[in-house]
């Protein structure tokens, strides 16, 4: 009997984002859509589109640098079966890492903080993973990524065969993003783009954008979208309730970033983005991926009519269902009440703050 199921059109073939047989569960990660946003910033004449990673396996653009760090550890003989992989996580890597080890026979063990979503540490555990939760910041510094780095070294030290992938260092983080995610936004625009905007936390992704970008000779404006309250890019640190996005300290990889711009964003900015995209493009999205939607608010009264963005939306929303998605929260801890933040949603208040 024919199947009565239309096909996708030949367009949608071609870009990879449908495929008929993949082999293993690591294959599937990459080829996220590029979604066209037509209603977020209407009243503006620029194009922009939004890359997807919520549709990665796990949930989040973590799955590309966990799946290429592991290989490319195994390719030099540094980690195989039987080896146990350590390492710090504000969440969806740990999440990544863990299926990525359980399908290469590998242990892991993450160190995550008392800020990660709940959600992300039970589906670690589901995965098979051991969780070590750090709930008191480093006594020197007074950062909680401090101490998980801290309790890394100790773990590392006391644990036989242990392979730390260091994803603040390791090359094969934003190497994931040079090959995976800024090719792949690239190839799909056919190189014209004329900004993309990128939330900060390691700065893989950043980099990676970046090393593609400047490999390629494109003039593609780089901003970097970081939370206020981290230290990136010659930020000052100080409290964030919502994990993965900035950092308590510069890294080896935000070093090395060479972006055009910064935009930090605060708490309130990233509630504000993430209820709009869903109110507007019905797009459930992360919180640092509603930073990048209000930083580029900010920035789009700007820019020339017809400027090509694109924005990386780095996870979905599930695992803020208890914080940005959540009004009791936002009050609580923002100290914004339900009718103020409405308000914000439907005028875009609370803009972006440069630096």
């Amino acid at each position: 009997m024919r199947s009565s199921v239309t096909p996708f059109p030949p367009e949608h073939r071609r870009q990879g984002s449908v495929r008929a047989s993949v082999d293993g569960i690591l294959a599937t990660v990459g080829q996220t859509p590029l979604v066209r946003l037509r209603r977020q910033y209407a009243e503006h004449d620029i194009d922009v589109w939004a890359k997807l990673e919520s549709f990665n396996p796990t949930g989040s653009a973590k799955d590309r640098p966990a799946v290429r760090m592991l290989q490319d550890a195994i390719a030099l003989g540094e980690a195989g079966p039987g080896t146990t992989v350590i390492e710090s996580s504000s969440g969806n890597l740990g999440v990544a890492l863990a299926r990525a080890c359980r399908f290469h026979g590998m242990r892991f063990i993450c160190v995550v903080d008392s800020r990660a979503p709940s959600i992300s540490v039970e589906t670690m555990r589901a995965l098979g993973a051991s969780v070590h939760v750090v709930t008191e910041p480093d006594p020197a510094t007074g950062d909680l990524l401090v101490a998980r780095l801290a309790l890394v070294a100790q773990l590392l030290e006391r644990t036989p065969g242990a392979f730390w992938p260091d994803q603040y260092a390791n090359p094969e983080n934003p190497g994931a993003h040079a090959v995976g995610t800024m090719r792949e936004i690239d190839e799909a625009l056919d190189g014209a783009i004329d900004v993309v905007l990128v939330a900060t936390s390691t700065a893989g992704t950043i980099a990676g954008c970046c090393d593609f970008l400047r490999a390629n000779g494109r003039s593609t404006r780089v901003i970097a979208v970081d939370a206020v309250g981290s230290a990136l890019f010659g930020g000052t640190r100080g409290p964030r309730k919502l994990p993965g996005f900035g950092a308590g300290i510069e890294t080896p990889l935000s070093r090395s970033v060479r972006h055009d711009h910064v935009v930090r964003v605060t708490e309130l900015d990233c509630v504000v983005g993430c209820r709009r995209l869903v109110a507007r493009e019905a797009i459930f999205a992360g919180a640092s991926a509603g930073g990048v939607a209000v930083a580029l608010a900010g920035l789009a009264p700007t820019l020339a009519p017809g400027t090509r963005c694109a924005i990386i939306l780095h996870d979905g929303g599930t695992g803020y269902l208890r914080t940005v998605y959540d009004d009791a929260w936002v009050e609580a801890e923002l100290g914004c009440g339900a009718d103020e933040l409405a308000a914000r949603v439907n005028s875009l208040q609370s803009p972006a703050s440069d630096a």
